[in-house]
């Protein structure tokens, strides 16, 4: 499996949070367990005390996609490297459930998981494989979609780096309502209403 897959785990758990809309999809330990997906012997490690200290690690995380959107480069890098440091990860070879046609193994790295608790480790695989897809496709690729109120993380892996929303959905619906501000705009500029007829000025006095 390549490192850079495990940048998902990332934007995974930032985008449980929808802080504009004021909802919050981790609270409760299953909630963790999902988070892991396929890696359940991980997820089996959860308790309660993993969903407060998984907040705070998303909480962290936003703060770097959020400098990374903002242009802040160094400030996006020295937070994931604060977070690196903290939640260390151990890269080993391995070739399980990878063989070429001959039989033999496919060499790849693969995150070898010794943590102390199921926060430990999902952090450990989120920020290194952040890491890798940072300095390999560049910190501007990292975004916060611009359609509010989502605000969801994403990786942009356009190969014109033109990517401004997490999804198609939120693309069409920035798209819709600026479609209608800039007809409002036209509107205001021509002195009529939506329907056509001219706005009346106010002569009220106050």
């Amino acid at each position: 499996m390549e490192l850079t897959y495990y940048s998902d785990f990332a934007v995974r758990l930032i985008n449980t949070e929808e802080p504009l809309r004021g909802t919050d999809a981790l609270t409760s330990v299953d909630a963790v367990r999902r988070l892991f997906g396929e890696a359940q012997q991980a997820a089996r490690r959860a308790g309660e005390g993993d969903v407060t200290r998984l907040r705070g690690v998303r909480t962290r995380l936003r703060a770097v996609f959020a400098a990374a959107a903002e242009g802040d480069e160094v400030r996006a890098v020295d937070l994931l490297n604060a977070l690196l440091l903290e939640y260390p990860a151990s890269p080993q070879i391995s070739g399980h459930d990878y063989l070429d046609e001959a039989g033999r193994p496919r060499w790849h790295l693969h995150l070898a998981e010794h943590p102390s608790s199921a926060t430990a480790g999902y952090a450990a695989i989120a920020c290194m494989g952040l890491a890798f897809q940072l300095t390999d496709l560049g910190v501007d690729r990292l975004g916060i979609c611009g359609a509010e109120p989502c605000r969801n993380a994403y990786l942009d892996t356009s190969t014109n780096r033109s990517k401004r929303y997490c999804s198609d959905r939120c693309a069409t619906r920035a798209n819709v309502a600026a479609y209608r501000a800039r007809k409002r705009r036209e509107r205001a500029l021509s002195g009529r209403t939506a329907d056509g007829s001219p706005v009346s000025a106010d002569t009220s006095e106050t």
